[in-house]
């Protein structure tokens, strides 16, 4: 990879891993610190790196040390609650924040397979390939997902 090449990368792929990291760590500076890491280590190694596959490069490297961040427990996560004032109801008024609620009861594996499929469409292969799990793995565990996104958001109960 030559230094144009890997600016190009910087260019393209950097808002996509932030916000891929992001929506997962939801805390800024982390992300941002596993987003640079990222790049870095592509940095070093960009000779041993083929461009067209670059961004799966970045995305793996980047997958592996939030897991590795989530997992080594380095920061409390604090999460402010707040309930909003119960008023009249748009339709889809609360989408997203309940969408956000669906998320956070996934595991951590499964919801950056939910990011990584639904929200940046990677395919199949491609995911595999970034979380080191198997075409048909990615698929059963994206379905599990899937599943209990849809049971969590089908109940009135979790929307009002």
């Amino acid at each position: 990879m030559t230094e144009k090449e890997y600016n190009e990368c910087v260019n393209c792929y950097a808002d996509n891993v932030y916000r891929f990291i992001l929506k997962n760590l939801r805390h800024e500076e982390d992300a941002r610190d596993i987003v640079q890491s990222a790049f870095e280590k592509m940095w070093r190694n960009r000779s041993h790196i083929v461009f067209e596959k670059s961004k799966s490069f970045l995305f793996k490297v980047a997958y592996n040390q939030m897991i590795d961040q989530v997992r080594k427990g380095k920061r409390v996560s604090l999460k402010e609650e707040f309930r909003e004032d119960a008023g009249v109801m748009q339709p889809g008024h609360h989408l997203k924040r309940d969408l956000e609620q669906a998320l956070e009861r996934l595991n951590e594996t499964q919801r950056s397979l939910v990011m990584l499929k639904d929200y940046e469409g990677y395919s199949y292969e491609e995911i595999g390939q970034i979380t080191g799990l198997k075409e048909s793995q990615v698929k059963v565990y994206l379905h599990r997902a899937r599943l209990q996104l849809k049971e969590y958001l089908v109940k009135i109960e979790n929307l009002i």
